[in-house]
């Protein structure tokens, strides 16, 4: 149902309308803040994991699988471009990790990264939610561009089944944000436009990586695996240490599990 509304739409507009979905799924995990001061922590530990999990399986099945079958399909070595695109991402995401000021959840202060700056933690927790957000954005946006370029391994229905994996995950990401903020003393109206201020990048890398990809399909399967290391890096270096920070490492460890077969199941099934 979903893909057929889409699918007469210019990739660039499909992009962003599903980028603004998950924008909107976001904002509604922050809205969580107008409802309770406080969320178990087991639960956002197993909602961080889950998510943790739809990453790493959307990594594979919508940006890497179809990475290396447009490679073998235009003739070139096929893992070639797929190891250089994962590479770039996460080497990528590094240089944003390095110099854009930011502080991930349940740090102090002092241990803020990037460049030193004399910042609101509020803002520099918002700005680590944002790194993690630019992967997304874009990994939805370039798929939209796959799609339209017609090529058997990148569908309408492949692109949707991103977007509603990214949307799902994005969910309890709002409410990692929001929770720490209304917990530190900020009102709920604030804690909540910081929660979805954190997904706006969304739309905009979104509609680049589309942009992107429309421009030449030459370079398809490596903006796919660009988005993939993207997204593994922040997987790696945030979500996963910690939804297992807190104690409660086995039940993130099996809602990561669980994460990724619900998106391994999304992908295969619509796409």
């Amino acid at each position: 149902m979903v893909p057929s509304l889409l699918e007469n739409q210019p990739a660039v507009l499909q992009a962003l309308l599903a980028t603004l979905f998950t924008w909107l799924v976001t904002a509604l995990g922050a809205a969580v803040v107008f409802t309770t001061r406080e969320l178990n922590q087991k639960l956002l530990d197993g909602m961080l994991g889950f998510a943790g999990g739809v990453m790493i399986a959307a990594s594979y099945w919508s940006l890497l699988a179809p990475a290396l079958e447009m490679a073998a399909q235009s003739g070139q070595v096929p893992w070639l471009p797929a190891a250089i695109g994962f590479m770039a991402g996460g080497v990528f995401l590094r240089l944003i990790d390095w110099v854009l000021p930011h502080l991930h959840l349940g740090f102090p202060l002092d241990q803020a990264e990037g460049i030193a700056v004399r910042w609101q933690r509020s803002i520099l927790l918002v700005l680590a939610i944002i790194i993690h957000n630019i992967p997304e954005g874009l990994a939805v946006g370039v798929a939209f561009g796959a799609a339209a370029a017609g090529l058997p391994s990148a569908d309408l229905a492949g692109a949707v089944a991103l977007a509603l994996g990214i949307g799902l995950q994005n969910f309890p990401e709002g409410i990692a944000v929001a929770m720490p903020l209304r917990r530190e003393g900020l009102s709920r109206l604030k804690s909540f436009w910081y929660g979805q201020l954190s997904a706006v990048v969304e739309p905009i890398a979104g509609v680049l990586g589309a942009v992107i990809v429309l421009s030449s399909r030459a370079i398809l399967p490596y903006a796919l695996s660009f988005a993939a290391g993207a997204m593994i890096f922040v997987v790696v270096e945030e979500v996963v240490p910690e939804s297992q920070a807190s104690g409660n490492g086995d039940l993130a460890t099996m809602s990561c599990m669980l994460g990724f077969t619900v998106m391994m199941i999304l992908d295969v099934a619509l796409g």
